[in-house]
């Protein structure tokens, strides 16, 4: 797939800037999720991962940036959130995202299925989409691997309930995964300051998404708040 090197080449060694909000915080709107991606645009950012159709549409208009493009919705009964059914892969794949991201973990999705059992149907359904695996552990990213993933990302490690407490970012992850699977490891998750960045690059990442850092000033504000408490 010709444009997925090109495109692998374009984001190597560089920053990608996560820019979401959820509807319970402040800064919840597609026109200020336009603006940050922007923003990281202007900053340097080589490409931009966002949440929903709607904040995709806004950021393109204005960014020329590869996008990352995820959907959380939340099902009953299934832990499973990031991009978890067909319907999300569709809207993304419909929108013309470069890269869709979904959870790649060994729980159970709300369809009641595994990766391992979903995943084949949906590469079949898309067989030029560039998908991004969504990990917690090295065998999650061992099974994406061999499942056909383009490209894996450590972005659930510490936020599942066998990985919690981990230490983040998991730098341990990603050098393991370089070492083992040659794709490119996109490090994401607990990335809060330049020096954890040179980490995750140190270790092997072909890229990385740094977002609460940049794009969350609650959370940012609160990390201050924290270190004078």
């Amino acid at each position: 797939m010709k444009n997925k090197e090109q495109l692998f080449e374009k984001i190597k060694g560089k920053l990608i800037v996560s820019c979401q909000a959820l509807p319970e915080e402040p800064l919840h709107s597609s026109y200020i999720m336009g603006r940050m991606a922007y923003a990281a645009m202007l900053g340097g950012a080589c490409g931009i991962r966002a949440n929903s159709v709607e904040d995709i549409r806004e950021i393109k208009k204005t960014v020329s940036l590869p996008i990352i493009g995820i959907i959380k919705r939340v099902y009953e009964g299934s832990e499973v959130f990031i991009t978890p059914t067909m319907e999300e892969i569709e809207l993304l794949y419909q929108e013309g995202v470069d890269i869709i991201a979904l959870d790649a973990t060994d729980r159970i999705r709300p369809d009641g299925k595994t990766i391992h059992e979903i995943f084949p149907i949906i590469r079949k359904k898309y067989p030029d989409q560039i998908f991004m695996a969504d990990c917690s552990t090295y065998e999650e990213g061992e099974l994406a691997y061999e499942l056909g993933f383009d490209c894996i990302g450590t972005t659930l490690s510490g936020y599942t309930s066998y990985t919690h407490g981990q230490k983040l970012p998991d730098v341990e992850l990603i050098g393991r995964l370089k070492r083992d699977f040659e794709l490119p490891i996109i490090a994401e998750g607990g990335i809060w300051s330049p020096e954890d960045l040179k980490a995750a690059f140190e270790r092997g990442a072909h890229t990385a998404v740094v977002g609460s850092a940049i794009t969350r000033p609650m959370e940012i504000t609160k990390r201050f708040i924290q270190a004078i408490s």
